[in-house]
């Protein structure tokens, strides 16, 4: 039964710690554009442009 309430303990602070890290990630903007995220994966850019214009063929 006295190990019951560490692991009640232990389940709490958890959950507390989680918590804390959610409304930390809320403060800092982790959720401020989601859609932008979404938009970026679908994009088709090649990872060597370094956005200036490439000359005609």
């Amino acid at each position: 039964m006295g190990s019951m309430w560490w692991l009640i303990l232990i389940a709490l602070g958890m959950g507390l710690a989680g918590l804390g890290a959610f409304l930390w990630s809320l403060r800092n903007g982790q959720y401020d554009d989601l859609d932008g995220a979404a938009q970026r994966v679908l994009l088709e850019e090649d990872p060597s442009d370094d956005g200036q214009a490439r000359p005609e063929r």
